[in-house]
């Protein structure tokens, strides 16, 4: 009894205090630095991925916490980064495809930057938070949304303005062919203040030097290392091309045999690489030059570090580093993104705030949503009601917070018929295509990490299916009395 009124008595005052010094008071707001990725997967060194270097992003993982199953709501650009930025899940928004449509569907919606305007922050961007064509809508204003900025900054690098040097493979051979979905790279002998990305830390930096006397939400929108893979060469010299490996694509081709031919209708016509007549050599070159983008975030990431430290912010700013979804490297001889699949589902996410955990990671399954009530909780402002995530904090207070029993749901939208939901608990991977008329799936990630063998058709895993459909279905609105528009 002594011991239980010893506990009680502690947490009833280090809690407050605890709870205080994260939020602050009236006078001294956090501030938030918001650093994005795009398509980048979790071949990262902090993920276990020792070949990819990423030492700026792991000295921010070991000030906050790293997520170790952070999942997005759908593995495409636009809707990806609509939910993340309104809270709301791309069913909600009735929203799926790249189109510019946030506000014509959701013209009251108060997203993230706008809810830190309204209560007294300053909020601006450099690059690319919502959905932008790359490189086609670098420079412009892309699908952004003006009344989530007080100040947008959209600069152009030679990534953009010299495109034409950029060796492209497959379709996209031709020069006039769009590389927004392109297997294409260049490794030019130039500054990182050259490229887009550079100049976008270089904005952030300036702002943050700037503001450092207000409250700010400042989030830097990083292109990479999403195609055409473009970085200065310093940074492919990082991984010599006979270093990279590639999936045996016999062993490919049998991962999926027992996947649902919706589930990879977008991939099989010129399977494997996604384009036709693409080598294994190639499909090498262009998997060096992702790192090699990769690496050149982690620089700019270290930049916008150091210039808060230069800026003494360490101790009055919450750093988060999201990317939208992950990303395919020839891994069951697939491509890109825009899959149910774990390494399109999951992306990296860390989170470091001033008081709450450090160098530690979460197993916990979490969501892109999440971070919007995790922001709003963390600095005190009233967040909007309608928000289907939840905040993060009880995960930064304690990473295996056993009361954190919520799954993490991503959809898969190809058209009007065809569509799906996966749904990811701690150990398993389910997925339902048209509700289960187009197919199941089910993976053990506590054995099969990779997703190999589809265990949805055994017997012995029936009962697993119909608990884990029953859990889904809360999430499924794309029934066949509502689509899309």
């Amino acid at each position: 009894m002594k011991t239980i009124f010893l506990k009680c008595l502690l947490f009833c005052f280090v809690v407050p205090l605890f709870g205080d010094f994260v939020d602050g008071d009236e006078n001294e707001k956090l501030n938030v630095l918001f650093i994005s990725a795009d398509d980048m997967n979790c071949d990262l060194s902090i993920y276990g991925n020792q070949q990819v270097k990423t030492p700026n992003l792991q000295r921010l993982a070991e000030m906050g916490v790293r997520f170790d199953n952070a999942y997005c709501q759908q593995p495409l650009c636009g809707p990806s980064r609509a939910s993340l930025m309104t809270g709301l899940r791309p069913d909600t928004l009735d929203m799926h495809t790249l189109k510019h449509e946030l506000r014509e569907k959701n013209p009251d919606v108060v997203t993230l930057g706008q809810m830190f305007r309204n209560q007294g922050y300053f909020s601006a961007r450099a690059g690319k938070i919502y959905h932008y064509g790359n490189p086609s809508m670098i420079g412009t204003d892309g699908n952004d949304d003006p009344q989530t900025w007080d100040q947008r900054y959209n600069p152009v690098g030679i990534d953009r303005s010299q495109q034409e040097k950029i060796t492209r493979y497959g379709a996209g051979r031709e020069k006039d062919k769009n590389l927004g979905i392109s297997m294409a790279w260049w490794d030019p002998d130039s500054r990182d203040e050259e490229h887009t990305d550079g100049m976008v830390a270089s904005k952030i930096v300036e702002l943050i030097k700037e503001k450092k006397g207000e409250p700010f939400f400042l989030a830097a929108g990083f292109f990479n290392p999403h195609c055409p893979y473009v970085a200065p060469k310093k940074y492919f010299d990082l991984y010599p091309l006979e270093s990279i490996e590639m999936p045996d694509l016999e062993s490919a081709k049998k991962d999926l045999e027992d996947v649902p031919p919706m589930a990879v209708m977008r991939d099989k016509r010129n399977w494997p690489y996604y384009f036709k007549d693409v080598t294994v050599e190639e499909a090498r070159k262009c998997k060096q030059a992702y790192y090699a983008t990769i690496s050149f975030v982690d620089a700019q990431v270290g930049r916008l570090l150091d210039a808060l430290e230069e800026a003494d912010l360490m101790e009055k700013t919450i750093i988060v580093f999201w990317s939208d979804h992950g990303y395919f490297l020839g891994e069951k001889g697939l491509w890109y993104k825009h899959k149910a699949f774990e390494r399109s589902a999951r992306m990296p996410m860390i989170i470091a705030a001033p008081g709450l955990s450090k160098n530690v990671a979460s197993q916990k399954p979490v969501e892109l949503l999440d971070l919007y009530p995790t922001l709003a909780d963390l600095c005190g402002l009233q967040a909007p009601s309608a928000l289907e995530g939840s905040s993060l904090r009880p995960l930064l207070v304690n990473p295996k917070d056993p009361s954190w029993d919520k799954p993490a749901v991503t959809q898969i939208w190809h058209n009007r018929k065809a569509w799906g939901y996966s749904l990811r608990n701690e150990r398993f991977r389910y997925t339902e295509w048209l509700q289960g008329k187009a197919g199941r799936e089910l993976y053990d990630h506590a054995k099969d990490p990779e997703e190999i063998d589809n265990l949805a058709d055994q017997a012995k895993y029936e009962g697993m299916v119909v608990e884990l459909s029953k859990q889904l279905e809360a999430y499924v609105r794309l029934t066949p009395e509502k689509k899309p528009k």
